[in-house]
């Protein structure tokens, strides 16, 4: 069994709230527009030891796309999963992800871009997508979220979307 904490958009900042947030998770998967290699510094600092998942997204430079790939594929606990920060949503789903993932469907495909949070399962893929929102306080969300979840048994369950506050409060 293993604890999530899953974040995108976070823009070049993070909120403090997450230390406590994520404390009892096991890893750390950020979904992209990380904003600078500081940020997933201070989460490292933050939770060491921890495993830190994350790709890079669009506003993203090129240090953090060294050091960040465009996409991950991996399994936990039985579940194959897919991040990318593009991804669209279901059933419209970016043009340069549709075709992988109607050939290979992950089990849970995580994308981050919108700045809106939503969990849906997609029945044609057997598949269930997350996007976790904006965690940042750049952008055009209201509410800045996150979400925590547990990966045990081959399935995600317990999810818990977290809200920060409003999108230029701390």
């Amino acid at each position: 069994m293993s604890r999530i904490g899953l974040l995108s958009d976070t823009h070049g900042w993070l909120d403090p709230k997450l230390r406590e947030h994520f404390a009892q998770c096991d890893e750390i998967w950020h979904a992209g527009d990380i904003g600078g290699l500081h940020v997933t510094d201070e989460l490292q600092s933050w939770f060491p030891g921890k495993p830190l998942r994350a790709v890079h997204g669009n506003i993203d430079d090129a240090l953090v796309r060294r050091v960040f790939p465009e996409h991950q594929r991996f399994a936990l606990e039985g579940v194959r999963t897919w991040m990318i920060h593009i991804g669209g949503r279901p059933p419209r789903y970016d043009q340069n992800v549709s075709e992988e993932l109607r050939t290979a469907p992950p089990d849970l495909f995580i994308c981050g871009h919108s700045h809106i949070c939503l969990v849906q399962f997609d029945p044609k893929l057997n598949c269930l997508y997350m996007n976790p929102g904006a965690a940042g306080r750049h952008g055009w969300h209201q509410m800045r979220t996150v979400l925590r979840f547990t990966l045990a048994d081959g399935r995600p369950k317990d999810l818990e979307v977290l809200e920060l506050g409003k999108r230029g409060s701390e």
